[in-house]
């Protein structure tokens, strides 16, 4: 590769090698403009184009040219300024993928958990601005009521024996769950014990508090995190307990009309420069 076809910029004091066409990746730009000799504002010195600009904004901004997507860290806040800098060397797709800002800012999944206990009863009821998480408990909890088997004739004084019946929580919407715990009272005819298994945890536990420590470990492990918790009546135990997650869209793609294509996508972790 000949001396012609590299380019070096020194962007505010941090340097830059590429390829002449990889700036010139949209012609309409300054970029192009610059490198054609046509901007009196960009000056060559020591053999390298001194552009006196953010350059470590511009390190996303040259990721962008060679590939035609704007790989951003998951903890990235500096839209406003890298849209400033896509307007400066006139890159108009860059600029329309950042005009739409506040969809790739991260958007919280919020769950929020209300625990009744009262007497020997525990009842929960689960409320997600997510559906898909309302789905992942809902595979995951299973509701094991007693039944008591057919009975036998047998002179033996053991008491009857009892299977579990294994039930799925209800869903009185998209959004939410119910399910509970423990055992009923005799005026409620639901004397059998009512367990809750929460996968991949095989126990099948009775107890409320159990169940509320269980389920809150599911939403941990499944990166929520507990940002509050307030008690509204201490004399049945009434608890509420929300939870959020940050996430992020997967992609946003560029209007079709312009070319090169482009799509923004954030990735997981930041790159090396």
């Amino acid at each position: 590769m000949s001396s012609q076809e590299l380019v070096t910029l020194n962007v505010g004091g941090k340097i830059f090698t590429t390829r002449c066409s990889t700036i010139k990746q949209f012609p309409a730009s300054r970029l192009t403009r610059m490198l054609d000799g046509r901007d009196q504002e960009f000056k060559m010195v020591g053999g390298q184009i001194f552009v006196d600009r953010d350059g470590a904004l511009f390190s996303f901004i040259l990721d962008f040219l060679r590939t035609q997507r704007l790989l951003l860290p998951t903890d990235f806040s500096d839209y406003l300024r890298l849209q400033r800098e896509a307007l400066f060397y006139e890159l108009d797709p860059l600029v329309d993928l950042l005009n739409q800002e506040h969809l790739l800012q991260p958007k919280p999944a919020l769950v929020e958990v209300h625990f009744l206990s009262r007497n020997t009863q525990a009842f929960f009821r689960v409320f997600g601005s997510c559906s898909k998480t309302i789905e992942m408990l809902t595979g995951r909890i299973t509701v094991f009521t007693e039944q008591p088997s057919a009975p036998t004739w047998s002179r033996s004084s053991f008491p009857p024996q009892t299977t579990l019946l294994p039930l799925p929580p209800q869903r009185p919407s998209y959004h939410d769950l119910v399910f509970q715990c423990g055992s009923g009272s005799a005026t409620d005819n639901q004397t059998g014990l009512r367990y809750v298994s929460i996968k991949p945890d095989n126990r099948k536990l009775a107890n409320g508090t159990n169940v509320l420590g269980l389920l809150i470990d599911t939403l941990l492990m499944e990166g929520f995190h507990l940002v509050s918790t307030r008690t509204v009546s201490s004399e049945d135990r009434t608890e509420y307990y929300s939870f959020e997650r940050r996430k992020r869209l997967e992609a946003l793609a560029m209007n079709k009309t312009v070319k090169p294509e482009a799509t923004i996508m954030p990735e997981q972790s930041q790159k090396n420069k």
